[in-house]
C-alpha cells in the first residue's frame, strides 16, 4: 500500500509539474516589440567592434549616431556628417557600409523622376566625409535604396529603380562594382513586384529596400520590402539565390511565397505569423559586424535586427514611423517556388524568421 501511495504521489507531482509548465508557457507569450525613441524611417546599422553605428536622413542631410547597443542608439547624439549644400533635393534612405576600413554612405537624392544614388566616404564613421558623388549606375534611371556588399570575391550594388523614365513599378536591380564608388558593366533585374501578395498595394507596385545577407550554406539572400510604404501592408520578403547561381540571372533567384515579416495575415507566407504590436514593418537592417555579409550569423540563436514600423493603434502615416529593435534567425528546409521558370520551379534551403 505504501508503494502505491508513493506511485500515486509521484504521478500527481509529475502532472502538476506538466500543468505548471504549460501555464507558464501560455502566460509568458511573445516578447513585446522594442520601439526606440527615434521617430524616423529606413534604419541602417552596423557593428564595429563593440560599437553600434547608425545613419539616418535628417531631411536635408545625413546624421550618424554611435552607441554601445542598438537599444541606446536613440539616446546617442546625432552628428551631422553631410548637408545638402548643392540643392540635391529629397534625401532618402542612407546606407552605411564599411569596406577596406573606410566608411561609405550611399543615399538617394533628387526630386520626382530625378532621384539618383550618391555616395560619400570617410576614414571615420562620424566625421570627415567627402563631398557627394553621383554613382554612375548603368542606364542612369530613377534609383533609390541602394547598398553595396561583397559576395564570392566580387563587389555588388543592389537598388530599387525604374525600368524606364516613368513610375510604372519599382524593380530590384544588381550591378557589379569595380570599387566602392564605381559601378561597372550592365544592370540586371532580379525581382519585379509580380506576385499577388506583393500587389495588394499599388500605384506603383513596389520592390525596394534591398539588404544582402548570406545563409549558413553560403547562399546569397536579398531581403526586400514589398507593397507601398504608405500602407500598413508594407512587409519584408526574401530572394534566395540558388546554389551556385549567377546573381545577374533573374531565374537563379527564388522568391518567398509571401511576406516573411508583416502585419497583414493575408499576405504572409504559410507558416509565418503576422506581427502583434506593429503595423507595416519594413526597410530593415541586418546588424552585422562591419556590415559585412561574410559575418552573417550561423544557424541557431537569434541576432539583432532593426526595422521601421508604426505602432498598432496609431494612424498609419509616414510621420508615425519609428525605428524598432528586433531579432531574426535562420529557418531550415524552406521551399520557395516560382511560376514559368526555365528549369526547376521550386528550391529548398534556408529562410528567415523575424521577431518583434
Amino acid at each position: 500500500m505504501k508503494a502505491l501511495r508513493g506511485l500515486y504521489s509521484a504521478v500527481v507531482f509529475a502532472l502538476a509539474a506538466v500543468l505548471a509548465a504549460a501555464i507558464s508557457l501560455t502566460s509568458v507569450g511573445p516578447a513585446r516589440a522594442s520601439q526606440t525613441a527615434l521617430r524616423a524611417a529606413d534604419p541602417s546599422v552596423i557593428r564595429v567592434g563593440s560599437t553600434y553605428v547608425s545613419v539616418q536622413s535628417t531631411g536635408a542631410g545625413i546624421a550618424v549616431r554611435q552607441a554601445a547597443s542598438t537599444d541606446t542608439l536613440a539616446a546617442a547624439p546625432a552628428r551631422q556628417v553631410w548637408s545638402d549644400t548643392r540643392g540635391r533635393g529629397e534625401v532618402w534612405a542612407p546606407e552605411l557600409v564599411r569596406d577596406g576600413g573606410r566608411y561609405y554612405i550611399y543615399f538617394t537624392a533628387g526630386v520626382g523622376a530625378n532621384h539618383r544614388m550618391f555616395v560619400i566616404s570617410s576614414a571615420s564613421p562620424d566625421s570627415g566625409y567627402t563631398a557627394e558623388t553621383q554613382l554612375a549606375l548603368p542606364d542612369d534611371k530613377w534609383a533609390i535604396d541602394g547598398t553595396m556588399f561583397t559576395f564570392s570575391g566580387q563587389r555588388w550594388f543592389v537598388w530599387s529603380g525604374w525600368e524606364g523614365d516613368t513610375d510604372v513599378e519599382q524593380n530590384l536591380y544588381i550591378a557589379r562594382m569595380s570599387s566602392p564608388t564605381t559601378p561597372t558593366g550592365a544592370r540586371y533585374i532580379i525581382s519585379q513586384p509580380r506576385e499577388s501578395w506583393e500587389r495588394v498595394v499599388g500605384n506603383p507596385f513596389i520592390n525596394e529596400g534591398p539588404e544582402a545577407i548570406k545563409d549558413p550554406d553560403g547562399r546569397l539572400h536579398i531581403v526586400y520590402s514589398a507593397n507601398g510604404s504608405w500602407s500598413d501592408r508594407y512587409c519584408l520578403a526574401d530572394l534566395r539565390l540558388r546554389s551556385g547561381g549567377d546573381p545577374t540571372y533573374v531565374w537563379d533567384w527564388y522568391k518567398s511565397n509571401g511576406c516573411l515579416f508583416g502585419s497583414d495575415a493575408a499576405t504572409m507566407m504559410p507558416g509565418w505569423d503576422p506581427t502583434l504590436y506593429v503595423n507595416g514593418p519594413g526597410h530593415h537592417s541586418f546588424v552585422l559586424l562591419d556590415g559585412d555579409i561574410a559575418t552573417s550569423p550561423p544557424a541557431g540563436p537569434t541576432f539583432p535586427l532593426m526595422f521601421h514600423a508604426v505602432p498598432k493603434g496609431t494612424p498609419y502615416t509616414w510621420d508615425n514611423r519609428y525605428w524598432y529593435t528586433g531579432t531574426f534567425c535562420w529557418w531550415g528546409g524552406v521551399t520557395y517556388s516560382r511560376a514559368n521558370v526555365p528549369g526547376p520551379n521550386t528550391d529548398t534551403g534556408w529562410g528567415l524568421k523575424f521577431f518583434e
